[in-house]
């Protein structure tokens, strides 16, 4: 239908469609009572895609709610109930050298993954996990003098274009037979698991404190930026490590949940567009 109404169409610097192009095209439709069946059967998809939707939205409240909640202290876990102690992470932290490459330098294959920060900008969740994420690679020899990071290791893009990406980063998980290199534009930093568990390096940018601490230090006007001394320089008050892994297992649960949700919705939304392809052609019948 849409090749036949393009071919109708007036070609000129913005193509247009009149009213008598209109009139000729022609348009097979099935009898009434297969236009219901099939309205009906997509009426019910849409249904379904708003309540997931909908859900969606709630459970993101409810995580948003919950991080507030459990990354303050405001509200604590059963069975903790140690004060928090103010803890200077430039105490606590390894700076690891990144590399400074485009991506013009880099590869379809190799061994040593690259993760850029466009990478961390466009990711969905607070993880990265090298053995289940394409990405590019950069040849040995110009990685040979970065640091490999490790599972653990948390990584900022050190440029935002708005206020709220201020922070923005990932934790390494799940590295195991490939190796792994920070590149342009991030902010490689291994923390003592004794001060910073692993889990809860992750849901870190979410803490209000140092959210407020990158978002007062960030500089620029285009793009907003965060260098090394902002992490070094953050102090905050954090729980035990116990306390931390508790932490990090109730918000991961919550991420778990709601990749499944999305991951359902984003199949029905589909599911929906091959039944139109197939409904709206005469391709598959109801009737």
């Amino acid at each position: 239908m849409k090749e036949l109404i393009e071919s109708r169409g007036t070609k000129t610097a913005v193509p247009y469609l009149n009213k008598n192009a209109c009139n000729s095209i022609p348009i097979p439709l099935p009898p009434l009572s297969e236009q219901r069946a099939i309205a009906a059967a997509l009426s019910d998809v849409d249904t379904l895609i708003a309540a997931l939707e909908r859900l969606i939205a709630k459970k993101r409240d409810i995580k948003q709610a919950a991080m507030q909640q459990l990354l303050t202290g405001e509200t604590r876990l059963p069975r903790f109930s140690k004060e928090w102690k103010l803890t200077p992470l430039g105490e606590h932290l390894t700076l690891l050298k990144n590399g400074v490459n485009s991506r013009a330098e880099l590869r379809e294959t190799g061994s040593v993954k690259y993760l850029h920060y466009g990478d961390i900008h466009g990711s969905t969740g607070v993880f990265v996990r090298p053995s289940m994420t394409a990405m590019p690679f950069l040849p040995v020899a110009k990685a040979s003098k970065l640091d490999r990071l490790a599972n653990g290791d948390l990584v900022f893009a050190d440029a935002s274009e708005d206020l709220d990406g201020v922070g923005k980063s990932v934790e390494v998980q799940g590295l195991t037979e490939s190796e792994l290199v920070s590149g342009q534009h991030t902010i490689a930093v291994r923390f003592d698991k004794s001060v910073l568990v692993d889990g809860f390096k992750a849901y870190l940018q979410f803490v209000p404190a140092f959210r407020a601490h990158l978002k007062r230090l960030a500089a620029g006007t285009k793009v907003y930026a965060t260098n090394r001394a902002h992490i070094v320089s953050a102090e905050l008050r954090l729980p035990d490590v116990e306390e931390q892994a508790a932490i990090a297992t109730v918000l991961s649960d919550m991420d778990t949940d709601l990749s499944a949700l999305e991951s359902r919705l984003a199949k029905t939304r589909a599911l929906k567009q091959g039944m139109m392809q197939e409904l709206l052609t005469g391709r598959t019948r109801l009737i």
